[in-house]
């Protein structure tokens, strides 16, 4: 490299000289598969499962970089989450995109939502965090999760300490922050109040698919609790507003739970209808619908962005 530059005549260019190249990478690595209940009792016998996440380092100095970690939708990998790639890695942000379906077998579950438990991803985003913290180009101490829909649950929801004991035991990384885009939050968790660091959600009011009455209900409980916790409504923006093209649409076969009661944990860890007591399944529960409405919203979409640079920079990820 430095004979490289001195045949260039920048050898005087000292940072140059020592600037990181960009670069991609591809990380396997070990999670588990746990049902609701396995996930909510810490126990040890769910399945293990290879899965794996893309790594883009953007440019930079000699120093350790911060870094995101993108949890997707019931949609998988999908190219909203390349453009937020793209602006984070613009900010001098590493990025891990987490890819939870493909090892698993899966391609989407928008119209098969039992196919695969949403507390799953909170434990692919703890491994994520352990491979990240060991990485010798990031620092481990600036380290966020940001997830969308199903992905944007699991980010909210890696906050808590409860889970972070049972699944995240033996590690001494923490997530500096969590972000969560139109998330899941009709789920009453126990000691759901309990959060180890800042969380902020980015919802549209008109979103039919994951509605943000409820998301309004937890922030508000966590802010009355004393936590650090907020809230970002996009006025009139639906679901995937931050859809890099295509402007709403109506979907038919989507299942959503807009009409639900909470879904509230139990003492031996299952999940059940808040208003019957019953347990609850997207296929065998009244309450559950079909037919939701996405797409982008150009405005929504960027008062988002400069939400997100102003709360990753007061965080400490930029300048």
């Amino acid at each position: 490299m430095r004979r490289f530059l001195a045949v260039l005549g920048l050898t005087c260019l000292p940072w140059l000289a020592e600037a990181q190249a960009p670069r991609i990478e591809f990380h396997p690595f070990e999670s588990r598969t746990p049902t609701d209940q396995q996930f909510l009792t810490g126990a040890a016998d769910a399945p293990r499962t290879a899965i794996a996440g893309e790594l883009r380092l953007p440019a930079a100095g000699t120093g350790r970089l911060p870094a995101v970690v993108l949890l997707h939708g019931s949609g998988g990998v999908s190219t909203n989450l390349l453009a937020w790639v793209i602006e984070l890695n613009g900010m001098g942000i590493a990025t891990f995109v987490v890819d939870s379906f493909a090892g698993r077998g899966i391609v989407s579950t928008p119209t098969d939502q039992d196919r695969l438990s949403r507390m799953v991803m909170v434990v692919d985003a703890y491994r994520a965090l352990d491979l990240l913290a060991a990485h010798p180009r990031i620092d481990p101490a600036r380290v966020a999760v940001l997830g969308f829909s199903r992905g944007g649950g699991a980010a909210h929801w890696t906050a808590m300490e409860r889970f972070r004991a049972m699944h995240a035991a033996q590690s001494q990384a923490r997530y500096a922050l969590h972000i969560a885009f139109y998330p899941t939050c009709n789920r009453d968790f126990r000691d759901a109040l309990a959060i180890g660091a800042p969380v902020r959600i980015i919802h549209g009011t008109a979103d039919d698919y994951v509605p943000i009455a409820e998301c309004r209900d937890l922030v508000g409980r966590l802010r009355a609790a004393g936590r650090d916790a907020a809230i970002l409504e996009i006025e009139g923006a639906h679901h995937v507003f931050d859809a890099p093209t295509g402007g709403p649409v109506r979907l038919a076969q989507p299942q959503t739970t807009r009409n639900c009661p909470i879904i509230r944990e139990t003492a031996d860890g299952n999940l059940v209808n808040g208003a019957t007591g019953r347990p609850f399944t997207y296929a065998a529960d009244p309450c559950v619908e079909r037919g939701v409405t996405l797409g982008r919203d150009a405005a929504g979409l960027e008062t988002a962005q400069r939400a997100m640079r102003d709360m990753l920079r007061t965080a400490g990820f930029a300048r």
